[in-house]
């Protein structure tokens, strides 16, 4: 799926803006694999669900998301864990769903530090533990605050478009905003297939057309975890 139009400059958009230019292109091509009776299953869902949404005028994605974030603030103990201080924002599953949802959004450049916002599939939240996460991996870049929101967006618009490839091993993607930086990853569910991780790299690279210099770090989760400077880490710790 790709969304096609001009490129709304979001930054400038209030509550009231409606995206008027962006239209998608369905991949009516999409068939779920029916190799076992679990993918069948989700295949009939897939296609009920789609049936639902034509039905109502709607433009269903290949996936559901949902929107997250994490807030603490700076020099505040907090009592309670980074798991229960992650929060839901919304869920969508067709195209005029995200729109709805995305326009609300506050820009990146008007949080406080720091932040993270989060985008990920349906059932999957946004924790290292998590079953699809806890074998995997992120791919980390890092932006100069002036910029973060726009590469932020083109990310957010290829992983709702089912753009980047080998989508199925995505499981989502995180913008931590920061004091001095913004740090973008994305999560992909196996850290061991080395074929799928660097075609992951080569593809955010191609879609957020990233400068030459732009240096791309994969860590996997398990190192996350060992990692005490972490930003999460450091939350549980207090």
């Amino acid at each position: 799926m790709e969304f096609v139009g001009e490129k709304r400059d979001f930054d400038s958009a209030n509550d009231n803006n409606k995206p008027n230019s962006a239209q998608p292109l369905l991949d009516s091509s999409f068939q779920p694999s029916l190799a076992d009776d679990t993918n069948a299953k989700e295949a009939e869902e897939f296609s009920e669900r789609i049936a639902r949404d034509l039905k109502d005028g709607l433009h269903p994605l290949k996936h559901k998301f949902a929107f997250w974030y994490t807030r603490r603030t700076p020099g505040v103990r907090t009592q309670t864990s980074y798991e229960d201080n992650i929060k839901k924002i919304v869920d969508f599953s067709s195209v005029e769903g995200f729109w709805v949802s995305y326009c609300h959004l506050a820009r990146p450049s008007s949080l406080p530090s720091p932040t993270d916002l989060h985008l990920f599939k349906e059932g999957i939240r946004p924790l290292w533990e998590d079953s699809a996460n806890c074998n995997g991996g992120k791919w980390i870049i890092r932006f100069k605050k002036v910029v973060s929101g726009r590469f932020w967006e083109d990310l957010v618009l290829a992983l709702v478009g089912d753009q980047l490839d080998f989508g199925d091993n995505i499981c989502g993607a995180v913008l931590s905003i920061r004091f001095n930086e913004d740090i973008l990853s994305v999560w992909n569910r196996n850290a061991s297939d080395h074929q799928a991780v660097m075609g992951l790299r080569d593809s955010i690279k191609r879609h957020l057309k990233l400068p030459h210099g732009y240096v791309m770090e994969y860590k996997p989760h398990d190192a996350s975890l060992r990692d005490n400077s972490s930003y999460r880490n450091t939350w549980l710790r207090g």
